[in-house]
């Protein structure tokens, strides 16, 4: 496969990356996780945070957090990533899929109430919510649902850095866990790392404790003598990424009005274009961490002309239950999910990324529209 002009995602770099990872490497008297979790507080407006390797580290910890238990059920959106229920099945609890919204691809909260009013049980412990792209829905009325049918909410804010809700940071909204992942899907970082914050106390001390393997140190004992109080894992960020993130975290919001610049310039350009549509711009909370499109017809030659052309494309996401597993584990039927599954069979992820160039952008454009010249 011959090398994008302009590929889907580029890493960002920075001085202050640099410098930071410099620092880790002359071996400066600076913790840089810890560095990194009081920023995040401080970023977001949470009290408490934990950086872990990666943002499922941050999930299936956030699952530990919650004492997830066999049969347990946990809700969730069919268009998330496969992370999403993948760590709710390793406890051997069961996910629960969710029809999305047509034009926001996020979970459909009309179809989430029925679902939490009809199958009031024990067993059905949390919702994950899912922001594609930093793209919210009525956290207002998720929170609601949570205190009325008495579960916790989880958000999976991986596409969702920097994103807001009624002008507050995703992170500090009112959900019991939010989840951050550092190098999302398709959009691969130069490193890995996660982030769970929350400001209930309790979730996050046995989250601490189980992040490292629930390993418990006496200050007053020698180093090497530890005791384990329960079943954990090793979730633990290093600090050679923790410095790297450091800058990124920094620079977000810095990103964030770029992209919503370059998502602006597109929409604009792509108007009346015939056979695509462009996302709602109403919302002037929009990061635009993903720029989706629809294609209406034959959506993956479209993609395939475009790598043609030298613009790499994504697609967010495959709906859960056409994956061979899900869909066998639980028979679940193509049409189960009818508005996701038209929404698979167009969407398109554009590149957007704060290192594109005015020519970048111009040339994806053209791109654009050159193709769809020739839908017919």
């Amino acid at each position: 496969m011959k090398e994008l002009k302009i590929p889907f995602s580029r890493y960002e770099s920075s001085v202050s990356a640099h410098s930071n990872v410099s620092d880790s490497l002359d071996g400066e008297d600076v913790s840089q996780v810890q560095e990194l979790e009081e920023e995040f507080c401080a970023y977001v407006g949470a009290k408490y945070s934990l950086a872990t390797s990666h943002g499922t580290s941050a999930l299936h910890l956030a699952m530990l957090a919650l004492e997830l238990k066999r049969g347990d059920k946990v809700v969730c959106s069919v268009n998330a990533h496969p992370n999403v229920p993948e760590v709710v099945r390793h406890f051997d609890a069961e996910p629960v899929f969710i029809d999305i919204v047509d034009g926001s691809y996020n979970i459909d909260l009309d179809k989430l109430e029925a679902y939490l009013e009809d199958n009031k049980s024990k067993k059905l412990k949390a919702v994950i919510i899912t922001h594609l792209g930093g793209t919210t829905v009525d956290l207002d009325r998720v929170y609601s649902m949570a205190s009325i049918y008495g579960v916790k909410i989880v958000e999976d804010a991986s596409e969702a850095l920097g994103a807001t809700y009624k002008d507050k940071k995703i992170g500090s909204t009112g959900a019991d866990l939010v989840c951050f992942n550092f190098s999302p899907h398709l959009k691969k970082n130069i490193c890995n790392g996660g982030m769970l914050v929350s400001n209930d106390e309790e979730i996050m001390q046995r989250a601490k404790l189980l992040s490292n393997h629930a390993m418990v140190r006496d200050e007053d004992a020698l180093e090497y003598i530890y005791d384990v109080t329960d079943i954990g894992n090793d979730y633990t960020l290093s600090e050679l990424n923790a410095a790297y993130i450091r800058a990124q975290v920094k620079e977000q919001d810095k990103s964030i009005k770029k992209l919503q610049e370059i998502a602006k310039l597109y929409s604009k350009a792509f108007e009346g274009v015939v056979h695509i549509t462009i996302p709602d711009m109403s919302n002037e909370e929009h990061p635009f961490l993903l720029y989706i499109i629809k294609i209406d017809k034959n959506r993956d030659s479209f993609a395939v002309a475009l790598r043609e052309e030298g613009i790499g494309s994504g697609l967010h996401y495959m709906p859960l239950h056409l994956l061979t597993y899900y869909k066998t584990k639980y028979s679940l039927r193509v049409n189960d999910f009818p508005v996701a599954l038209r929404s698979f069979q167009q969407v398109l992820s554009l590149p957007i990324y704060a290192s594109m160039s005015d020519e970048d952008i111009k040339t994806v454009i053209a791109k654009v529209k050159k193709i769809a010249k020739t839908r017919v």
